[in-house]
């Protein structure tokens, strides 16, 4: 085995990723290659890394970005789909994520505020079920691999609601199991293993089932469920390392 599989292998998850982060620009120069490609830098690789908190996928992390499947989807979808890259729009970004953050600040046509009640990168410190921001604020609200995370989801959805313009897109990624119909959850189960075991993670309190985008109709949103794999060609959604059939919750007030 080589010493760069050993790592990978041996190393945990939270400090691999954040050698990873920092080694960026070594990790990426030997695995540079034409096999795979990362659509939010445009660099190529032979391969990409492994990623996952029980269970590893491979092939998954991009050696650049640290991108995952989910952000280089919505990545695609913003750039084909939508005047994302171009139109004034002032942004809510919740929990911003590395591979987007430094990228959409540079971004001349948008007023974009991050916010998060923990993360250091975060412009606002906020709860996300109690928001500090006027209703009506912005034109585009990501919140993505956040509200598995939140007790009261019902609340921080109404706030997401509340603050988005009338017109205006939320995108609310979430872990989900498509062939789940019902949310699970139970508050009673306290141990981190099975928390783990059950819902992927120690500090998720659900599995979304099918049911998450009418929940999200609940609160008043209009809802399109976007498979987006489904508008790129096979071979690239090979190329890009995408989840085949990953819907994308496009969220509009």
């Amino acid at each position: 085995m080589s010493i760069f599989k050993l790592i990978l292998n041996t190393v945990p998850r939270p400090i691999l990723i954040k050698l990873s982060y920092l080694a960026r620009p070594v990790i990426a120069f030997f695995l540079k290659g034409d096999v795979y490609t990362d659509p939010i830098d445009g660099k190529n690789f032979r391969t990409f890394l492994p990623y996952g908190y029980e269970t590893q996928r491979k092939n998954v992390l991009s050696p650049s970005t640290l991108s995952l499947e989910r952000h280089r989807l919505l990545w695609l979808f913003l750039q084909q789909e939508t005047d994302f890259f171009s139109a004034e729009k002032k942004v809510l970004h919740m929990a911003p994520e590395q591979c987007f953050l430094s990228r959409f600040r540079k971004q001349k046509n948008l007023a974009y505020v991050t916010a998060d009640l923990h993360s250091p990168i975060a412009d606002v410190k906020a709860d996300i079920c109690n928001l500090p921001f006027e209703e009506n604020s912005f034109d585009i609200v990501f919140c993505n691999h956040v509200l598995e995370n939140i007790a009261d989801d019902t609340k921080a959805m109404q706030e997401l609601y509340r603050v988005l313009k009338p017109g205006g897109m939320g995108i609310f990624q979430i872990p989900q199991d498509l062939n789940r119909a019902t949310t699970f959850e139970d508050n009673s189960i306290t141990d981190r293993k099975e928390r783990t075991q059950l819902f992927g993670q120690y500090d998720h309190v659900r599995v979304y089932g099918r049911d998450y985008f009418d929940k999200l109709r609940t609160i008043g949103f209009r809802v399109d469920e976007v498979d987006y794999t489904q508008k790129i060609a096979p071979e690239m959604v090979e190329r890009f390392c995408l989840s085949k059939g990953e819907i994308l919750p496009v969220c509009y007030k």
